[in-house]
C-alpha cells in the first residue's frame, strides 16, 4: 500500500504524539509499505520542504500562524484547513496514495476531506479529547481529579476561569466561533472511515459525548512502542550509583507535580527523586522541593536517549499526573523496561497499568503516597510489578503488535471500497 500520514509533530523535535506517528510509519515500512509523512509546522510560514528521517520521507507544510492570541486559533484552524487540504489533494494523486491515516487535531480535518474527494479511505488517530473539548483535556479545573461534565461539548467552551486564550473578544464571538469550530471538526471526523482511539477510555467519551461518531466505524488500538528499539537505547549504565525515584513529563498542574514533593515527604521517601521534564510551574515545583528537604534533581528536558536511560535503572516511577491521561507513552515505556510504577488513576492509564498486578493505581493523594511508600520498603513487590509489567508491554503495546492491527484495519477499508 501507498500510505499518507498528515501529522502535526514528527521527529527529531516532538512529544510522544510525534513518536507514535513516527513507530507507525517505520513499522508499516518494514511490512513492505511505502509511507509518506506530512508535517503541519504552523508559525512564521514560508516554502515547503522536504526531508528524510531514519528513512521516512519527509514534507514540511509551512502555515503562517500570528502570535496573537485567538486570531492565532483561527489561522491554524479555519485557514490552514483549505490549503493544507489542497496540499493533500496534490499528494495522493502524484503519489498513487491507498489510504490516508491522520494523525492529529489539525491535520485529521484536511485528511479526511482530501480522502473523500480523491474517493480513498481515510483512517483518524483520535489521541486525546480534541473533537469533544475545544483545549484536547477535559479539564473543567485544575484542582478537581474528574472529567469535565459536559460543559465542553455543551456549550463549546468551558466554564470557570478562562483558560481558552482569546483577547480582545466580547465572550458572545468568542462561543460563536467555538461553537462553529467545534461542529466543524466532529461532523468532518464523523466522515472519516475509520477513527482509532488510543485507549478506552478515549473511545467511551467519543462514544458518550460525540452522538455525531454513532455511525462512525470505531477501534480502540493503543500507540506503537518499538520495545526491542528502547531496550537498546536503554543499554547504557546507570546514571546514578544509588537507588532513585523517578518523575518524567511536564511541570503544570494537570500533571500533578505541584503534588511531588508532598507525596515523597509524607512517603518519607529516602531516595533522590529526579525530574525529568519542564514547563510553567517548574519554579513552584522547585520551591516546594526545597521546602521538602528531600533530595530532589531537576534535570530541565532530556532527549530521548537519556530519557530511555533513566527510566531503565530508576528504582520506580512516580506519576502523580491529575489528568485526565490519554494514554501516557512514559507509562507505556516504563512498563517495557519493567520499572515499578505508582500512578493515579486518571483516563487511560489503567489501560497500562492493572492495579497490583503492573503497578500501583490510586485515587487520591494519600492513596499516591501510600503506593510511595509499598514500592520503596517492597523489594519482592518491586520485582513483581516490573516483571509482569514488562511482559505485558510486549503483548499489548508493542509496535509488531500494533502495526499489524493498523495494517488489518487499512486492508479491511480498502476491501470495503472495492465493487
Amino acid at each position: 500500500m501507498n500510505i499518507l500520514l498528515p501529522t502535526d509533530s514528527f521527529p527529531p523535535n516532538c512529544g510522544g504524539s510525534g513518536w507514535s506517528t513516527y513507530e507507525l510509519a517505520r513499522g508499516l515500512m518494514d511490512r513492505g509499505h511505502t509511507v509518506l509523512v506530512v508535517k503541519v509546522v504552523t508559525g512564521a510560514g514560508g516554502p515547503q520542504r522536504q526531508s528524510e528521517y531514519e528513512g521516512v520521507r519527509v514534507i514540511e507544510h509551512h502555515a503562517y500562524a500570528p502570535k496573537i492570541p485567538g486570531l492565532r486559533n483561527y489561522f491554524k484552524n479555519e485557514r490552514l484547513y483549505p490549503k493544507l487540504t489542497h496540499r493533500l489533494e496534490a499528494l495522493i494523486s502524484a503519489n498513487q496514495i491507498d489510504i490516508v491515516h491522520g494523525q492529529h487535531v489539525l491535520s485529521a480535518p484536511p485528511s479526511v476531506i482530501a480522502a473523500r474527494r480523491r474517493g480513498i479511505p481515510s483512517v483518524v488517530t483520535v489521541r486525546d479529547y480534541w473533537p469533544v473539548c475545544y483545549r484536547g483535556d477535559l479539564l473543567h479545573t485544575p484542582a478537581t481529579l474528574a472529567m469535565c461534565p459536559g460543559c465542553a461539548r455543551a456549550e463549546k467552551v468551558q466554564h470557570g476561569r478562562p483558560r481558552i486564550g482569546f483577547v480582545g473578544l466580547g465572550q458572545t464571538v468568542a462561543r460563536m466561533y467555538l461553537r462553529g469550530n467545534m461542529a466543524r471538526k466532529i461532523e468532518t471526523l464523523a466522515g472519516a472511515s475509520a477513527v482509532i482511539a488510543v485507549s478506552s477510555v478515549i473511545g467511551r467519551d467519543l462514544v458518550a459525548r460525540a452522538p455525531e461518531l454513532a455511525r462512525t466505524r470505531l477501534e480502540i488500538i493503543p500507540n506503537p512502542v518499538n520495545i526491542a528499539a528502547l531496550r537498546r537505547r536503554a543499554a547504557a549504565s546507570s546514571p546514578l550509583a544509588e537507588p532513585y525515584a523517578l518523575y518524567v513529563g511536564k511541570l503544570a498542574v494537570n500533571k500533578g507535580t505541584d503534588h511531588l514533593a508532598d507525596v515523597i515527604q509524607q512517603a518519607d521517601l529516602d531516595w533522590p527523586l529526579v525530574v525529568a521534564g519542564d514547563g510553567p510551574d517548574r519554579a513552584a515545583v522547585e520551591a516546594a522541593a526545597r521546602r521538602s528537604g528531600r533530595d530532589v534533581r531537576f534535570l530541565g528536558w532530556i532527549d530521548q536517549q537519556q530519557t530511555a536511560t533513566w527510566l531503565a535503572h530508576a528504582a520506580m516511577l512516580i506519576f502523580p499526573s491529575r489528568g485526565p491521561e490519554s494514554l501516557s507513552r512514559v507509562l507505556i515505556e516504563a512498563s517495557a523496561l519493567g520499572v515499578p510504577i505508582a500512578a493515579m488513576n486518571t483516563g487511560g492509564t489503567a489501560d497500562i497499568v492493572e492495579d497490583e498486578v503492573t503497578g500501583l493505581l490510586s485515587d487520591s493523594e494519600f492513596e499516591l503516597v501510600d503506593d510511595v511508600r509499598r514500592i520503596r520498603h517492597g523489594e519482592v513487590l518491586r520485582h513483581r510489578l516490573g516483571a509482569a509489567a514488562a511482559n505485558r508491554a510486549v503483548e499489548r503495546f508493542d509496535s509488531v503488535a500494533v502495526v499489524a492491527r493498523i495494517e488489518a484495519l487499512y486492508l479491511d477499508l480498502l476491501k470495503e471500497r472495492r465493487p
